[in-house]
């Protein structure tokens, strides 16, 4: 445990710089993590971003390893669908399809 917090206290102390050497501007992760821009140089300045907003601006540093992760996660969800028997055979999709006048 004491690993990740270190690792994470690394990358908040970074991120300013994580950001700089990103090909994303300021202004581009200020939308899309949703907070004012006076804020988000607030925090930035004071190293005092939230953890989910400190895990928003990380996804969007990294688009590709976010997309593994949602990737893994959803293959695995999918899994343990299956295990439980909560899926549709072609067939039956066929079916559904056909009722609702998709095919």
């Amino acid at each position: 445990m004491i690993q990740e917090i270190i690792a994470y206290k690394n990358i908040v102390d970074n991120i300013e710089s994580l950001m700089d050497k990103s090909p994303y501007k300021k202004n581009y992760i200020i939308e899309k993590v949703g907070i004012s821009s006076p804020t988000f140089y607030r925090k930035l300045k004071t190293q005092s971003f939230t953890p989910d907003e400190v895990l928003s601006i990380a996804k969007i540093l990294s688009p590709e390893e976010n997309f593994r992760l949602q990737l893994k996660a959803e293959i695995e969800n999918a899994k343990r669908e299956y295990e439980e028997g909560n899926f549709m055979t072609h067939e039956e999709m066929l079916l559904e399809l056909k009722k609702k006048n998709i095919i």
